[in-house]
């Protein structure tokens, strides 16, 4: 009970270093949903660890209906984690987070639906992942690492790196630029396969006049 009460002070006082709208120690611990969240999981992984799911279970959705945010109490959390605002978040069964991890709302740790036993991401410390972002996959997050907002996360990304789009690519590592890409420039998935169709119907457009041409030839 001293460690979980130790977790939940931690977990508070995080809140208040990077939260810049908490105002108060009583603000955090009755109005945020993810502290409430985080809290719910802590005991509900307890009793998951603890061979009894049924009531495990009982308590994550319990608490996903009162903070719209769904964890699965056989997933594991380390300490400091900071789910802002929270709604829409959802961590799967397998998923792992590090230390002094940040997610905002909308976030999914989830699954493709190909694997099997480790089926979610494994998040390093220090990690930040942008609102909106989806990590799908049995994969590796490396430490001190941003996830940008809306990015599709399919493949492992190094520690200390910066990993941007859909599907996401790494455009910063160790404090380096390694593409042009950024927030505001990101390629148009809807352009770049209106692009590829373009030049596909083309493609089949020339193949059409050669044959109407050697049709001609035939015939003559």
């Amino acid at each position: 009970m001293g460690n979980y009460f130790s977790l939940l002070r931690e977990d508070i006082n995080c809140i208040r270093e990077r939260d810049p709208a908490a105002t108060s120690f009583l603000e955090i611990i009755l109005l945020y949903p993810g502290l409430k969240a985080v809290r719910s999981h802590r005991k509900a992984h307890w009793f998951y660890t603890h061979k009894m799911p049924l009531l495990a279970r009982y308590i994550s959705q319990r608490s996903a209906r009162k903070t719209n945010i769904e964890i699965h109490p056989g997933a594991k959390i380390g300490r400091r984690f900071f789910i802002d605002h929270g709604t829409g978040v959802v961590i799967g069964e397998t998923a792992e987070i590090g230390d002094d991890v940040t997610i905002y709302q909308g976030v999914t740790l989830g699954g493709t639906g190909k694997d099997v036993g480790k089926r979610h991401p494994t998040v390093g410390n220090g990690v930040m992942i942008g609102a909106g972002a989806k990590v799908l996959g049995p994969f590796t997050i490396g430490d001190n690492t941003n996830i940008a907002a809306g990015s599709v996360v399919l493949h492992a990304i190094p520690a200390n790196s910066t990993a941007v789009g859909s599907p996401a690519r790494v455009v910063k590592h160790n404090g380096r630029r390694v593409d042009d890409l950024d927030q505001v420039h990101m390629p148009d998935p809807v352009q770049a396969e209106l692009d590829r169709l373009k030049a596909r119907i083309s493609h089949l457009e020339a193949q059409l006049e050669d044959l109407g041409s050697a049709d001609e030839g035939y015939r003559i």
